[in-house]
C-alpha cells in the first residue's frame, strides 16, 4: 500500500449517475486487476474506495457511481484538482488458473475491475468471454471497450431494453473454463448457483480503513472470517459461505 497525492486529468460523465475519472501518479503498487484504490474527499471522516478499472505507468482509471455524498462531491471536481490516494489495495484476481477460455461476468458497477482483467488475460493469450449486466439500456457502459479489447461480450438488461433480456446468469455461454465476477451481492449468489466451474467473487462491501485495521468488513468463510478489504476482495467461489 502506498499514500501519494494524483491528479485529475478526466472527470466525465458516461451516463446520468456513472462517471469516468483518470487520475494521474505513482501507480506502482497497483499489480493486479481487482485491487482497489482508496480516496480522501475533503470534509469526510472515511476515504471512499473504487475499484481500478485500468492503469498504466503514470495514471490510474476508476468508474464510480453517485449514491451518496463522497461520489457525489467527486463527480463534481474538475480537472487540475488533487486528490489524497491510497493505492495497491486488496488482494486482486489470479489468473493463473482461469484455463484457456475464461468467463466475465459484470454487474453495474462491478463491471469496471473486470476491464483490466480481460485486458490481462488476452494478452496471457486467453480467449475471453464477458457478460455485462444492466437494468436498463441508459445505464449500459463499456461495451465497446470490452470488445476494442478482442473479448467476445454479451449485454443484458433487466427490462429487455437491451441486448438479451434478463440477468448475468441468463446468457452463461455453453463452453468456459472458469469465471470471474463482480457485482451486487444478489448476483454474485446467482452467478454462485449458476456456474458450473471454480471461480473467483469480487465482494463490493462497506470499508472503514480500507486495509485491514478497523475488521469493519469482515466476513465469514470456509476458513474462519476474512476482512473483505485485505484478504479480500476477491474470494474463491470454494470459500464462500452466504449468510441469510
Amino acid at each position: 500500500m502506498k499514500q501519494g497525492i494524483f491528479e485529475i486529468t478526466e472527470n466525465t460523465a458516461l451516463n446520468k449517475l456513472i462517471f469516468k475519472m483518470r487520475i494521474v501518479g505513482d501507480t506502482s503498487d497497483i499489480t493486479k486487476s481487482g485491487q482497489f484504490i482508496n480516496i480522501l474527499i475533503d470534509g469526510l471522516y472515511l476515504r471512499r474506495p473504487i475499484s481500478v478499472c485500468d492503469r498504466d505507468n503514470e495514471s490510474v482509471t476508476v468508474i464510480y457511481k453517485v449514491v451518496g455524498k463522497g461520489t457525489e462531491v467527486l463527480s463534481r471536481m474538475e480537472k487540475g484538482e488533487k486528490l489524497d490516494v491510497l493505492t495497491g489495495l486488496g488482494n486482486g484476481y489470479d489468473t493463473s488458473v482461469s484455463g484457456d477460455k475464461p468467463l466475465l461476468l459484470g454487474g453495474g458497477v462491478g463491471v469496471p475491475p473486470l476491464y483490466m482483467l480481460a485486458k490481462t488475460l488476452i494478452k496471457e493469450g486467453k480467449k475471453v468471454s464477458v457478460v455485462l449486466g444492466f437494468n436498463t439500456k441508459q445505464e449500459v457502459f463499456y461495451e465497446e471497450e470490452f470488445k476494442n479489447l478482442g473479448a467476445n461480450v454479451t449485454v443484458t438488461t433487466a427490462d429487455g431494453s437491451y441486448g438479451v433480456k434478463g440477468f448475468v446468469t441468463d446468457a452463461l455461454p455453453d463452453d468456459y473454463t472458469y469465471f470471474y465476477t463482480c457485482g451486487p451481492e444478489p448476483m454474485l449468489k446467482a452467478v454462485y448457483n449458476a456456474t458450473v466451474t471454480g471461480g473467483q467473487f469480487s465482494f463490493e462491501e462497506r470499508m472503514g480503513c480500507g486495509f485491514g485495521a478497523c475488521m469493519g468488513c469482515s466476513c465469514k468463510t470456509v476458513t474462519g472470517y476474512k476482512r473483505i478489504c485485505k484478504d479480500g476482495p476477491v474470494l474463491q467461489k470454494e470459500e464462500i459461505l452466504w449468510g441469510n
